[in-house]
This record gives structure tokens, C-alpha cells and sequence, in this order.
């Protein structure tokens, strides 16, 4: 009897995902286990294995097709000798499922109730429904053009040129210095997309608060190169950003206030202390997590932030190493920047934001010496954390970061 492939929950939170690519093709013969497609989730591409076993009879969703909801078929698999049933008698794919609803306090009160709000069906397909939702249309004001009316991409087009709502105005600049003949368009991937979406409501929905503080590094960077000249034939190598990870998660434990999510209802404190790392990836950027950092060696977070980050660039990472997390880190030391301010990452309550150290002269008593300084910056959410917890929090990581060693007792 034919079985659908349905397109699978990659992790708790994902609702839909785009079709990467297929690793067997139509009439080909799979067994349970074998890697039959790859999926874009808003986080990795990651594989999906086949639960069982028979033949690839027919693929329903063409690669590159984004938007697909959890749950819809994507192919039929048959048994040897079975017939593959006709495109016409298969279930369509079902309609995309609505967007996760917002908390309430986040969620924009409208005019008025929408169709489907009030629990009229529009049929609508994936894409256009997509493309409504990104360019604030309303459903219930397109008339579809498809059969019994559903909605298509060419409808959500015509609806974008005679907007019922207030046009955008677009600088007379941003005219000129554009034209078709000099855009290169590149659609945006899923995790672009996400990113765009999650930044956005953090920095409009989550109040941020910025402290900096200046970090002398000479201590530290004498202890790493103490540290790395015992490993024997290279065995390891510790980076300055696996003391920062360390220094971090010490500095949570004493100040504990800061390692912390804040709800409508309730505020949570964590006890343990999970650093989530900011690692760039080709098409955006993926916080793989370095768990319980505050009992784990030197040593121990070097090998584990070396694995996660490769496996991050190549899209390997499983759900669970890069979901949750109570506070981050973003390193761009590495790139001569001298000072910036990240943005949080929810629903954490703190990011850190660690710049390059550079040679800086400072005052000691009466005396001018020279130092390498780097230029630490905490962003909290001011729901959470008070300016006064802030800062008493970055002291304690200067303190820790001034005074190394005990990244290693």
C-alpha cells in the first residue's frame, strides 16, 4: 500500500521548512535510514532519513519549493510491483498552517477581524500566502483567480500595486541609484528570512540596555600561550574566545541575576549556565551552545566550540545543540573591531558583545603604561536586568579576565 513521505518537524518549534534538495530520485529503491532529501529549516540544512522501506514512486514537492508545512506530503513511497497512484487521486498537499501566535502583549491589535479570524476559509496557495504575509496584505481583500477562487502569486502581485493601506514612500535617492540593469536580485533563504523577522521584534519589542566596560587582556593572553605551549604535538589550542566562554559563565555564577528569561508572567533564573556562541555561517548567522561552560575545562570548551562551529558552516548541527541557551556571546575581535553593541537574542535576557584588543595607554596610579585593552559591551533586556546589574556583572568579568587563573583552578 503506497505511503506518503510527510515533510517532518526538524525541531520543537519549526511549523514549516523549504525543500533543499532530493537525494533519490523517482523509481529509485530506499531503505529505512537512507538520507532521501535535505531540508532548510530557519536554523541548518539538515538530512531526513527514510522510516521505510520501498520504492520512491512519486516526488509531490519539487526542490526549492520553501514554505512547506510540517506534516505535508512531499512523496509517495511504494512497495515493489505496486502501482504509483494517479497525481489526480492523491491527497493534495495540505494549505500551510497559520503562523505560531505571538504572547499577547506582543501581538499588534487590528481594525478589524480578518476572514480567517473569524473562521472563514480562504483558499489561498503556499506561496501567495507567503508573499501576503511579508508584504502585510490581508487576504480577505484579494480576490483569487484561481480555481473555486483560490488565491495565487499573481493576485498578491496585482493587490501590491493598488495597496488599500498607506504606500511607502521611498527616497528620491534610492531611485536613482538603482535600476534593473544594476540589481543583482538574490532571493532570501529561509534563515535569512528568520533572522530578519527575530531581530526585528527584538529590537522593537525588547527594551535594550548598553554597558561597556574596557578589559586589560595582557594577564589572559600570557596564561593561553603559557596553556598552549604545554600541549603536546598540538593536541590543542585554546582561543581567547574559549577564555572569554569560560570568563563568561564564571561571571554568571556570581552574578546570577543576569543568567536569566523574563516572561510576562514570571522572571526565570537558571542554575545552570549554557553559552550560546554567535557563529557566522554563509547565508547568516547560527548560535550553537557550549552547556554547563562553567564546569567544563578550558580544554574541554575549546574541543566542543571547534566541533560545533565546523559542524555549523556545514549546516550539520542537530536541533538540541542550538536551541535554548540562557545567555550569548558575539566575538568580532578577530576582525579589528574596536567597539559594538549586539542585539538579544530571545528570549535571553543578555548578550556580550567582545571586541578586538588592541594596545591602549592607560594610568596606573600616576604613571602612563601601555596595555592591550579590548572593549567589552552587555546588552540586557531592561525588563530583566537593571543598569546597576549590568554593570556590577561586567566588573565581576573584569575581575575574572584580569585575574585568569581561575579559569584553570
Amino acid at each position: 500500500m503506497a505511503t506518503d513521505i510527510l515533510m517532518p518537524a526538524l525541531s520543537p518549534t519549526m511549523t514549516e521548512g523549504k525543500l533543499a534538495r532530493w537525494l533519490k530520485a523517482e523509481g529509485d529503491t530506499v531503505s529505512a535510514g537512507d538520507v532521501i532529501a535535505e531540508i532548510e529549516t530557519d536554523k541548518a540544512t539538515m538530512e531526513v532519513e527514510a522510516v521505510d522501506e520501498g520504492i520512491l514512486g512519486r516526488i509531490l514537492i519539487k526542490e526549492g519549493v520553501e514554505g512547506i508545512p510540517v506534516n505535508t506530503p512531499i512523496a509517495v513511497l511504494v512497495e515493489e510491483g505496486e502501482a504509483v497512484p494517479d497525481a489526480s487521486s492523491m491527497q493534495a498537499p495540505a494549505a500551510p498552517k497559520a503562523e505560531v501566535a505571538p504572547p499577547e502583549t506582543m501581538r499588534a491589535v487590528p481594525a478589524k477581524a480578518s476572514a480567517e479570524e473569524k473562521g472563514e476559509r480562504i483558499f489561498v496557495s503556499p506561496l501567495a500566502r507567503r508573499m501576503a504575509r511579508e508584504r502585510g496584505i490581508a487576504l480577505d481583500e484579494l480576490t483569487g483567480s484561481g480555481p473555486n477562487g483560490r488565491i495565487l502569486k499573481r493576485d498578491v502581485e496585482k493587490g501590491v500595486t493598488a495597496p488599500k493601506t498607506e504606500p511607502k514612500v521611498v527616497p528620491a535617492a534610492t531611485l536613482l541609484a538603482t535600476s534593473e540593469d544594476t540589481v543583482r536580485r538574490v532571493p532570501n533563504s529561509t534563515m535569512r528570512k528568520v533572522i530578519a523577522r527575530r531581530l526585528t521584534e527584538s529590537k522593537t519589542q525588547v527594551p535594550h540596555f548598553y554597558v561597556s566596560v574596557d578589559i586589560e587582556l595582557d594577564a589572559l593572553l600570557e596564561l593561553r600561550s603559557k596553556l598552549n605551549a604545554t600541549a603536546q604535538e598540538n593536541s590543542f589550542k585554546i582561543s581567547v574566545n574559549d577564555m572569554m566562554i569560560k570568563a563568561v559563565a564564571l561571571a554568571l555564577k556570581k552574578v546570577p541575576g543576569v543568567n536569566v528569561q523574563f516572561t510576562d508572567v514570571e522572571t526565570l533564573h537558571f542554575e545552570n549556565v549554557d553559552i550560546s556562541m554567535a557563529v557566522s555561517v554563509p547565508d547568516g548567522l547560527i548560535t550553537p551552545i557550549i552547556r554547563n561552560a562553567d564546569h567544563k575545562s578550558l580544554r574541554q570548551i575549546s574541543v566542543e566550540a571547534k566541533d560545533l562551529a565546523k559542524r555549523a558552516r556545514a549546516g550539520k548541527l542537530k536541533p538540541e545543540e542550538f536551541q535554548g541557551g540562557t545567555f550569548s556571546i558575539s566575538n568580532m575581535g578577530m576582525f579589528g573591531v574596536r567597539e559594538f553593541a549586539a542585539i538579544i537574542n530571545p528570549p535571553q535576557a543578555g548578550i556580550l558583545a567582545i571586541a578586538s584588543g588592541e594596545k591602549r595607554a592607560v594610568v596606573r596610579g600616576s604613571e602612563i603604561a601601555v596595555a592591550t585593552v579590548m572593549t567589552a559591551t552587555l546588552s540586557v533586556d531592561h525588563r530583566a536586568v537593571d543598569g546597576a546589574l549590568g554593570a556590577e556583572w561586567l566588573n565581576a568579568l573584569r575581575d575574572i579576565v584580569q585575574n585568569p587563573y581561575i579559569l584553570v583552578v
